[in-house]
């Protein structure tokens, strides 16, 4: 073990354990979905490897939009044959990745900071980065009233989804790259942190109690919505506007014991960004279609279409961009600086890209 992932387990477990948790019925961890899929399992379609059942977590947010799609669509169920694929929803990722340490999911769409912890915590034990999903998707949206330049978001208010989530290290690291001061764990500072749930996040900023937040979409375009100001996209502080903002991950031992299964899922995947690419307002649709099932409500058109056109759909990690989000959170004073050597295991990923016909993805040095 590094001589500083002690110290970094400490403040990463202090991290975790600042984040309330969600309530799965079956593991505690997150939302059951309803598992009434319009997808079914072809007749005569075999298990693969003979198992029954693989488990999926994803977010309710449009960064995870190829999670969406494609279980809307039927599109993971179909590369899947007769193993069923089940499905599980979470608002963070620290309560992803509790889900997937304890088995209670086996793959999951997540973002790139949550990825760095759970790797890092476990030694390098926990999980392995198999994909990419998404670019982009966030956005610095605040109060015109209160705030009409980047100097303005000085003294205020500013929302980030949780402590130490990919949103909140970023936002950390452009303040100082302001060069202002702020006490990462409290959020105080030059200017104040508030860590708000994505759900409650426009109530909070109708409510006065915020005056602008750091968010993925859709969150960003609802706050819009209600009156508020694009100041920043952060895509445009990234070379070729480009980062990662969704990862596909895999508990370690799942991949060992059902490599074809996992071969299946990012099948699926990669026929789904293929899919969104050719048909982005049916796409867009799907993932409205499968939002409404998963929280009860679909967003509307003024939100669901700027939202959407901030997104890109890849199958690229990015894995460049992920060593920066880390250096980032070891400047914001959230990380020790990590060993990530072995976190991306690229190499089924790369055996569906070239049967599909696909340029292949590098993981930037960072491979098992």
């Amino acid at each position: 073990m590094p001589a500083n992932s002690s110290a970094f387990l400490r403040r990463g477990l202090a991290v975790v354990a600042a984040l309330p948790l969600l309530t799965l019925a079956a593991c505690g961890y997150g939302s059951e979905s309803d598992d009434t899929d319009t997808a079914k399992v072809a007749a005569g379609s075999q298990k693969i490897e003979g198992l029954d059942t693989v488990k999926i977590g994803y977010f309710g947010n449009l960064t995870h939009a190829t999670a969406l799609v494609g279980r809307e669509q039927g599109i993971f169920q179909k590369a899947l044959g007769a193993t069923k694929a089940s499905y599980a929803t979470f608002n963070a990722g620290p309560s992803e990745i509790e889900a997937l340490n304890s088995g209670s999911i086996d793959i999951g769409w997540i973002g790139p900071s949550p990825a760095i912890n759970g790797f890092t915590k476990s030694d390098g034990k926990s999980l392995k980065i198999i994909g990419g999903s998404a670019s982009g998707g966030v956005k610095l949206v605040v109060n015109p009233k209160k705030i009409k330049s980047l100097a303005d978001v000085k003294g205020k208010k500013i929302a980030t989804p949780q402590l130490g989530n990919t949103q909140d290290v970023a936002f950390l690291n452009w303040a100082a790259d302001q060069g202002w001061k702020v006490d990462a764990q409290s959020g105080k500072g030059d200017v104040t942190v508030v860590r708000t749930d994505n759900k409650i996040t426009p109530d909070a900023y109708k409510s006065g109690s915020i005056d602008g937040a750091w968010v993925p979409e859709p969150t960003a375009s609802k706050l819009v919505a209600e009156g508020g100001k694009v100041l920043l996209d952060e895509s445009t502080l990234w070379p070729d506007k480009k980062f990662v903002i969704t990862n596909i991950i895999v508990s370690q031992k799942f991949l060992k014991a059902h490599p074809k299964v996992v071969e299946a899922v990012l099948k699926g995947s990669v026929e789904t960004n293929k899919w969104i690419d050719a048909n982005p307002d049916k796409a867009k649709a799907a993932a409205n279609k499968q939002l409404e099932v998963d929280s009860g409500k679909a967003l509307p058109a003024d939100v669901l279409d700027p939202a959407w056109k901030s997104i890109q759909f890849i199958n690229d990690p990015l894995a460049s961009t992920l060593s920066t989000e880390a250096e980032h959170a070891v400047k914001a004073g959230l990380l020790e600086k990590p060993d990530l050597k072995g976190i991306y295991d690229l190499t089924i990923l790369n055996k569906v890209l070239k049967a599909e016909g696909e340029s292949t993805v590098g993981d930037a040095g960072l491979g098992s």
